[in-house]
């Protein structure tokens, strides 16, 4: 029997608090061994439209971001695959191990799973916790398996913490003491030229 993973694949441009409460509640909840929190290595539908750090940044962030939690791992699966990231196929390079997989997704990204590439088949290889996100009702899924995950999610996200770090706000209460310094380390810059 394999492990019930739990899969929240992401940009991560940069992890912050909501991103690692998400996972927390989603293992809890599903009873998971494991969550990986998987970097996009060409996040297909955003490359094109917003500036994004490199796949190496993003990756040693969320390392950071989950360095104190069982069980909660940062994983490189889409970047060692290399071009655009597909969920369908990390979904089938877990099982393909004999994993069990449940797809992790805030309510915001559910509401869009029907653009996302093969979708069709997705839908019947996984189930999806759907995590609460404030300012978003409970999608409608119509032929997915999907379970809310009630949680007290911060109303935070990565576009939020960028304009923050760009206009010189504070992110203590978004973004762990090691992101940030990661961040001011590496003088990520996510404002246009």
């Amino acid at each position: 029997m394999g492990r019930r993973i739990g899969l929240f694949g992401g940009t991560f441009d940069p992890p912050h608090t909501g991103h690692l409460g998400a996972a927390v509640a989603a293992k809890h909840s599903f009873r998971l061994d494991e969550v990986l929190l998987v970097v996009a290595n060409d996040p297909w539908q955003k490359s094109g439209h917003q500036r994004l750090s490199a796949a190496h940044h993003r990756l040693a962030m969320v390392r950071l971001l989950v360095k104190d939690f069982d069980a909660i791992e940062a994983s490189d699966l889409e970047i060692c695959r290399g071009g655009p990231s597909y969920t369908i196929e990390t979904v089938n390079e877990l099982l393909a191990h004999g994993d069990e997989v449940t797809l992790i997704v805030g309510a915001d990204v559910a509401m869009g799973m029907c653009t996302w590439e093969r979708y069709d088949e997705l839908r019947e290889l996984v189930e999806v916790a759907v995590v609460d996100r404030p300012g978003y009702a409970p999608p409608e899924l119509p032929g997915w398996r999907f379970q809310r995950v009630e949680t007290e999610s911060l109303d935070i996200s990565s576009s939020r913490v960028r304009d923050r770090i760009g206009d010189g706000s504070s992110t203590q209460a978004t973004v762990p003491v090691a992101v940030r310094d990661y961040i001011d380390c590496h003088q990520l810059d996510w404002t246009e030229n």
